[in-house]
């Protein structure tokens, strides 16, 4: 995958406001943009469904491959791909803690449903 540019990968780091779309089976409109947590590891970018494999997002996002997301104040054409390397996702975890320590929602995000729906978005040509 291609990687993302350090200052832009450092802007979305330092946000909470990413909204991810895959685009839908016609490979060209994107669904609504959906606001997601997103986390950064290593200069990776990587999202996880809070509905698991089950999502809406997720399904479009791993069977389109492509979509768009928004991120500090940029909107960005990108590639999803999904993580079932279990070292890495103890690492995602982990950024999890770390970003949104004290959050009600933390607990389920980083258990085993939504972690089996973990996503790495990189950066692709334009759309």
């Amino acid at each position: 995958m291609t990687v993302w540019p350090t200052e832009t990968i450092e802007k979305i780091a330092a946000t909470d406001d990413l909204h991810i779309a895959p685009y839908r089976a016609d490979g060209k409109t994107t669904g609504t943009l959906t606001w997601i947590w997103s986390v950064v590891v290593d200069g990776r970018l990587f999202v996880r469904a809070y509905n698991g494999t089950r999502g809406r997002w997720y399904r479009s996002a791993i069977a389109q491959r492509a979509g768009k997301i928004t991120a500090a104040g940029s909107a960005h054409p990108v590639a999803f791909a999904p993580v079932d390397d279990p070292e890495l996702n103890d690492r995602i975890d982990q950024a999890y803690q770390e970003k949104y320590a004290g959050s009600p929602y933390l607990p389920p995000m980083i258990a085993a449903g939504p972690r089996a729906a973990t996503v790495e978005i990189a950066p692709r040509g334009a759309a």
